[in-house]
């Protein structure tokens, strides 16, 4: 149930002709293109469709990377092996060859999912194994998440720079797009795939396949009907503007139509007062007349109805679907935040054993885990410096079976990469087990000023004035200690001084603590092992995803007071009341593509991240065999007694009756950053990685006393 109320159109009299006649041209929504027809440029390739979206089709980079390059994949100084690597027709993934064929979802990547694309010898691996390529033609396409590198060398420096142009343009342009570009992209994509004879026509079985590859079960009968009132032409194929007619069905977002027909009225226009009204109503800061304008302007595609300030559904939807239209207070995006106080003012993002890929006791080391840290937003890495061989210190894990790197050389990562996103100090946290020959340095000494290791005798001041310059390391264990027995104590200790935590010891997968109860008593340096995905690692995602993502988060005032009253678990009564409804899901990612019938079962659970008394999770009901478009209509309430520490979780999950729900999506952020009224929260995968075009419609109130 969509909550509102019918409105009185406050449009001059005058307006309605104009009103009508706009309404008349956009009496079904903007046309999505179809896949082009033989006489469409001659073509019988309607995944060229989306490319010529992307203004690539005439690239020259792009049209190498479409006819394929042999490439030379190098993992090691004696394996080199040459794969065909291409580009898919949609521009959203590569196709590349494998010497065991596998599933075919494992012979390709996503360009989406790339974190960047490096010229030269400028990966770990390119500088220990591919001394045999000239830099010129090498290049490395570095992942999000947990995905290796992929480091290759191409027959000819032309070659390579091809491929390092043509993936900086395709993911420049797939960055530029809208959400409703995106969703165009992605249905066209899979129409491409659906379309089994590559004919440009749609006979029924193949609707019926498509409709499997998006997620969605839906009744034969159904479907036919629906085939069969696009199917103009009447002989069982649908071609041309008979598929562009059945995406436009596939696509009505009801939910939307509803809530704008409620300010708009039967004209199926907005004005720009009725704009500003629905703005209004959402809680907007700064809605005005102008501001409603500006929108028009920016969201309406209707040339029309844009000289007239007017907006079509299609414009509504474009504004709802943008990040102006996100969950996620878009001023928050950017540097907001107070930067001139001291640094125990601040959350910092923090990493355990930088130096890790996998687990602590036998995983790989590599400098390239250093490279990921920062470009997640990453303002304190650690090095465990231990004795090398030839008077060179190296970084491992101390009496394990992980591998050593030089210390020279993770040096010269962070000298390369820390300061690419975030301009803000970067803290190396030194275990220092070398002797003295080899501790690299009077130089090296004369920078531990800023942050001074010292333990943590007592949470009293002592009789001299505390030096905010010294850190506390302290084990997750002994901290919750702390936190339960001195929980005001340690807040005003952690005003005044910079305190670390770290995993314990005895987590030997790298699996993570909750952050968030160190984060309740003021902690700064509350360090996870990065390169383990979980909930853990979603709420640090959060908590920093804010203030440009820089790293530092200045803390709420009750953690920044030498006075403060504050203690986490002492919070006091409740002080805002959380509401949101769950409306919808748009274009769930299915979970197993190699099963065409295995179509996710959707629920969506809501969790509270903050003190203890506030921590709690709810979900709805799971919407059977329908990942495309389920409808939920449900409301959670969260009661809060410490909002500014709160993070909201919106988790998406597929129903299992027999065993634990698998994961499909996540999205977290500070309930501080969190806007009110219809919103679509875009999700992410388990590493991080946008699963555009997939989201979540809710509305949201939130209630303070």
């Amino acid at each position: 149930m969509l909550c509102g109320r019918w409105r009185r159109c406050r449009r001059p009299p005058e307006e309605p002709p104009v009103a009508a006649q706009v309404a008349a041209q956009v009496a079904a929504p903007v046309a999505l293109p179809s896949p082009p027809t033989p006489s469409d440029g001659g073509t019988k390739r309607p995944g060229l469709r989306a490319l010529k979206k992307m203004g690539l089709t005439e690239d020259e980079d792009v049209r190498a990377m479409l006819r394929g390059s042999r490439l030379r994949k190098i993992r090691s100084r004696t394996w080199h092996k040459e794969r065909l690597y291409r580009l898919q027709e949609d521009g959203l993934s590569v196709w590349f060859q494998r010497r065991i064929p596998r599933a075919p979802s494992q012979h390709i990547f996503f360009v989406q999912h790339i974190e960047a694309v490096r010229e030269g010898h400028q990966s770990e691996g390119l500088r220990r194994f591919g001394g045999a390529f000239a830099p010129a033609r090498c290049l490395t396409i570095a992942f999000k998440g947990r995905r290796k590198n992929l480091d290759l060398a191409a027959p000819t420096a032309e070659e390579a720079q091809r491929w390092v142009r043509g993936l900086t343009k395709l993911r420049a342009r797939l960055d530029a797009m809208s959400q409703r570009e995106r969703l165009d992209h992605w249905i066209h994509s899979y129409l491409h795939r659906a379309d089994s004879n590559q004919d440009s026509k749609m006979s029924f079985k193949e609707i019926k396949s498509l409709l499997r590859m998006v997620n969605v079960d839906m009744n034969d009968m159904y479907a036919y009907l629906l085939f069969k009132e696009c199917d103009h032409s009447n002989n069982d194929r649908l071609e041309g503007a008979e598929i562009e007619e059945f995406l436009r069905r596939l696509l009505k977002r009801p939910e939307l139509e509803e809530i704008f027909h409620q300010y708009s009225g039967e004209d199926r226009v907005l004005s720009a007062p009725e704009l500003l009204e629905f703005l209004e109503d959402q809680g907007e800061e700064g809605a005005t007349l102008a501001r409603a304008q500006q929108l028009i302007q920016t969201y309406e595609l209707n040339e029309t109805a844009k000289q007239h300030e007017l907006m079509t559904l299609d414009g509504f939807m474009m504004y709802l679907l943008s990040p102006e239209g996100a969950a996620l207070d878009n001023t928050h995006t950017c540097v907001f935040q107070d930067m001139n106080q001291p640094l125990a003012h601040y959350f910092i993002s923090s990493s355990h054993n930088t130096y890790l890929t996998d687990s602590q006791i036998g995983g790989p080391s590599s400098t390239e885990a250093y490279v990921r840290a920062f470009a997640q937003g990453c303002r304190c890495v650690e090095l465990d410096c231990w004795e090398g061989p030839g008077g060179e210190p190296v970084i491992y894990h101390g009496h394990t079976l992980t591998s050593k790197i030089l210390f020279r050389d993770v040096v010269q990562a962070v000298r390369d990469h820390a300061f690419t996103l975030s301009p803000y100090p970067v803290i190396l946290s030194l275990e220092n087990h070398c002797g003295l020959e080899q501790q690299i340095s009077p130089e090296l000494s004369a920078l531990a000023v800023y942050c001074h290791a010292t333990r943590l005798r007592t949470l009293h001041p002592a009789p001299n004035a505390p030096q905010p310059c010294q850190v506390s390391s302290l084990s997750e264990r002994k901290a919750k200690k702390l936190i339960r027995e001195a929980g005001n104590s340690f807040v005003r200790h952690n005003a005044r001084q910079l305190t670390r935590v770290y995993p314990l010891g005895l987590r030997m997968n790298s699996a993570n603590y909750s952050p968030q109860e160190m984060w309740n008593s003021g902690c700064q340096l509350v360090a996870l092992n990065f390169q383990t995905p979980g909930y853990e690692m979603d709420l640090n995602a959060g908590r920093f995803l804010v203030n440009g993502q820089c790293g530092y988060v200045l803390k709420p005032a009750c953690l920044r007071q030498p006075d403060s009253t504050f203690d986490p678990e002492y919070p006091g009564p409740p002080r805002t009341t959380l509401s949101i409804q769950v409306l919808t899901a748009q274009q769930l990612p299915k979970l197993n593509a190699e099963k065409p019938h295995s179509i996710v079962d959707p629920l969506v659970r809501i969790e509270i991240h903050g003190v203890p008394a506030d921590c709690a999770r709810q979900e709805t009901d799971y919407v059977l065999n329908n990942g495309f478009n389920p409808r939920w209509g449900q409301t959670l309430q969260f009661q809060l007694r410490a909002p500014e520490l709160a993070l909201v979780r919106f988790v998406v999950e597929d129903y299992d009756a027999t065993s634990p729900n698998d994961f499909v999506g996540q999205f977290t952020l500070p309930l501080s950053s969190l806007k009110q009224g219809y919103r679509h929260i875009h999700l992410l995968s388990k590493d991080g990685a946008s699963l555009s075009p997939a989201t979540l419609f809710i509305q949201i109130r939130i209630q303070r006393s």
